[in-house]
C-alpha cells in the first residue's frame, strides 16, 4: 500500500492545530484584527483583547475544573514546570528544603529539579514500579521529613503510565506538602476535575491538544493561596506572576482547543484506542513484540511503547520513511542513550534500544493505521533477516 504523505504517529510530540481553533485565532491577526495589546484596557481594541483573554481562560478552567483566576498563562508546559518547582522552592527561601519527584517525569521538571539541587534544595527521585507507577508507600517515604513540594506527572509522554492522583494528593495532603502535576500528556485525554483532586499546581500545554505552539498555562490553587515568586518580572502581568506581553491571538486559540478537548473528550478517547489496539494487534503478530509500561486500563488510550524483538530502533526508524514515529520523548531525541524512561522501569539497554512510541490522535485514521502496520512490519522483517541476532531483548 503506497502513501501520498508520512503517515504521522507521533502526536504525544505534538498535535497538529484544529481547523476550529486556526479560524478562532485569525480575528486576533492582522492590521484589521484584535491585534491591541491586552494589557491596554484604557481603550476600546485593548478592551477588546483583554475580554478575549480571559474568555479564554474561562475555556481553559472549565475543562479542568478550576476557577478562571486559577489559571496563569506561560510559553508551554515547560514554563510552567519550572515556574511551579522554582517558584515554590524559591519563595520558601529555606536551603536545604526538598523537592520529591519521580525518574520517569518530563525533563522539564528532571532538569529544573537539578538546576535547583545547584541552588541548595535537595531533591528525592522515586523510583516507580515496572508499570510506570507511582506507590503510595513509595512517595510517603520519599516525602519522609523536610520535603515542601512534591511533582508527579499525570500521564508519562513515553509509555502512557496514568498516576492515580487522587491517592498521591492525599498522601501530600496529609504529610502537609504542596503537590504539583505535569498534566501535559493527560488534560484533554481523561476528565480532570481541580475542584475535588487534592492538588496544588498543574501545568498545561497548547500544542498537545490540538492548539497552537509556544502557549501553556499554570494552575495554582487559590484556596488556600499557593505562594510563589515569579520567574520572570516586568509589567506585574498575569497576577505579578508572569510579567511579559500576552499572546492573544495563542491564548484565544487555547482556549479554543480546551473547548473543543471537553466536547469531544469521550469521543477521542475512544477513536485513539479502537486505533492503538488496531496497532498493537497488527505489530504484534510479527512476533517478539512486548508493551513497555502498563497493559490497557493503565495507560492512556494514544499511547503505545512497544519493545521489538532483534531491532534496533534507531535503524529501524531510517527504514520508516513513510511512518512518523519516535523512540522516546520529544525533548531527548538528540540523545543516543537508551530511553531513562523505560531504563527506570526496568528495561535493559538492549530492549530501551528496541523500542518505539507510536502516538495516535484525533486525525489519525484507521487506514493510516494499517498503512502504518504494513510498513514498520516490513521493516522489521527485512532488519530481522539482515542481523537475527542483533538485539536480545
Amino acid at each position: 500500500m503506497s502513501v501520498d504523505k508520512p503517515v504521522y504517529l507521533d502526536y504525544a510530540a505534538t498535535t497538529p492545530t484544529d481547523p476550529a481553533v486556526v479560524e478562532a485565532m485569525l480575528p486576533f491577526l492582522g492590521h484589521e484584527g484584535g491585534f491591541a495589546n491586552p494589557a491596554s484596557i484604557s481603550h476600546a481594541a485593548g478592551r477588546a483583547a483583554h475580554k478575549a483573554v480571559e474568555a479564554a481562560r474561562v475555556r481553559i478552567a472549565a475543562l479542568v475544573g478550576a476557577d478562571a483566576q486559577e489559571i496563569v498563562f506561560t510559553s508551554g508546559a515547560t514554563e510552567s514546570d519550572n515556574l511551579a518547582l522554582k517558584g515554590v522552592m524559591r519563595h520558601l527561601g529555606r536551603e536545604g528544603s526538598r523537592l520529591v519527584t519521580s525518574r520517569t517525569e518530563h525533563k522539564a521538571v528532571l532538569d529544573t529539579a537539578r538546576a535547583l539541587e545547584g541552588e541548595g534544595f535537595r531533591v528525592t527521585r522515586i523510583t516507580p514500579d515496572a508499570r510506570g507507577r507511582i506507590g503510595v508507600d513509595a512517595l510517603r517515604e520519599a516525602i519522609g521529613d523536610g520535603a515542601v513540594l512534591v511533582s508527579i506527572m499525570l500521564v508519562n509522554n513515553e509509555i502512557g503510565v496514568i498516576q492515580d492522583l487522587t491517592v498521591l494528593g492525599e498522601v501530600c495532603r496529609e504529610k502537609g506538602v504542596l503537590f504539583h502535576v505535569d498534566a501535559a500528556q493527560g488534560a484533554g485525554k481523561l476528565p480532570i476535575d481541580l475542584g475535588a483532586l487534592p492538588v496544588d499546581l498543574m501545568s498545561f500545554s497548547g500544542h498537545k491538544l490540538y492548539g497552537p505552539k509556544g502557549i501553556g498555562a499554570l494552575y495554582v490553587r487559590r484556596a488556600p493561596q499557593v505562594q510563589l515568586d515569579a520567574m520572570i518580572h516586568g509589567g506585574g502581568h498575569e497576577g505579578g506572576l508572569r510579567s511579559g506581553t500576552l499572546a492573544t491571538h495563542q491564548i484565544v486559540g487555547m482556549g479554543r482547543a480546551f473547548e473543543v478537548a471537553g466536547e469531544r473528550l469521550a469521543e477521542d478517547a475512544a477513536h485513539s484506542r479502537a486505533l492503538t489496539e488496531r496497532l498493537y494487534a497488527g505489530l504484534n503478530a510479527l512476533g517478539g513484540v512486548e508493551i513497555n509500561g502498563p497493559e490497557e486500563g493503565q495507560r492512556v488510550a494514544h499511547v503505545l511503547n512497544l519493545a521489538f524483538d532483534n531491532v534496533i530502533s534507531e535503524t529501524l526508524l531510517y527504514f520508516l520513511t513513510d511512518v512518523c514515529v519516535s523512540t522516546g520523548s520529544a525533548c531527548s531525541s538528540s540523545s543516543r542513550a537508551p530511553s531513562y524512561v523505560l531504563k527506570a522501569i526496568g528495561c535493559s539497554d538492549a530492549r530501551a534500544r528496541s523500542s518505539l512510541r507510536l502516538s495516535v490522535g484525533r486525525f489519525t485514521t484507521m487506514d493510516e493505521v494499517e498503512l502504518a502496520i504494513e510498513h514498520i512490519g516490513a521493516a522489521v522483517t527485512r532488519l530481522r533477516e539482515m542481523a537475527p541476532d542483533a538485539v536480545s531483548t
